[in-house]
């Protein structure tokens, strides 16, 4: 299989479709939701010049996708790979939203897990940078068996700095997580 950090993966709960900059008005009519981005780091991403900087941000990445709800056909939400390190064997996830419908209904796992099945094809560990105030994120990617390695103040695209725990999961953790003994 030939890595790309933006290949076409489904399951059956959902779609993750490489993002396009036609992409913009149907991401945005999520994104716009304020109570998406009440515990983010950047709280304003909800007003449009705000998500416009975060959206060419998710372009330049080269690995942005919308996440499609299979069941409804609607745009759920966006998530990206980035920062891809070769020499380390590491990769991260993260950038992910969901409109409020989508909350609690299991997409995020499913998202989060179809995507680090492809990729720990080709890399040994995926690190999240997740919002100090993220609450709900921090209790999602624990739930996934992910071990908070430290904090560190994190640049995002066009932003000012802001306080991030660093999670990380490794293939071994995820296998197992997968595969409980």
């Amino acid at each position: 299989m030939e890595f790309s950090l933006q290949t076409r993966l489904e399951n059956e709960i959902l779609i993750l479709e490489p993002l396009s900059k036609e992409d913009f008005e149907a991401i945005y009519a999520v994104a716009c939701e304020k109570e998406i981005w009440a515990q983010h780091p950047n709280p304003d991403r909800y007003k449009r010049a705000v998500f416009e900087n975060f959206f060419q941000g998710a372009m330049q990445s080269g690995g942005a996708f919308k996440i499609i709800d299979k069941k409804s056909g609607k745009i759920a939400g966006s998530t990206r790979f980035y920062d891809y390190n070769a020499e380390d064997k590491s990769i991260l996830i993260g950038y992910t939203f969901y409109g409020t419908q989508f909350w609690g209904t299991g997409i995020n796992h499913s998202a989060k897990k179809l995507m680090m099945a492809y990729i720990f094809q080709f890399v040994d560990k995926v690190i999240f940078h997740i919002g100090a105030t993220n609450l709900r994120s921090q209790i999602s990617i624990e739930r996934l068996d992910a071990q908070k390695i430290g904090e560190e103040e994190v640049v995002y695209f066009g932003e000012t700095s802001k306080l991030n725990f660093v999670y990380q999961i490794t293939k071994k953790i995820f296998l197992n997580h997968l595969n409980p003994i």
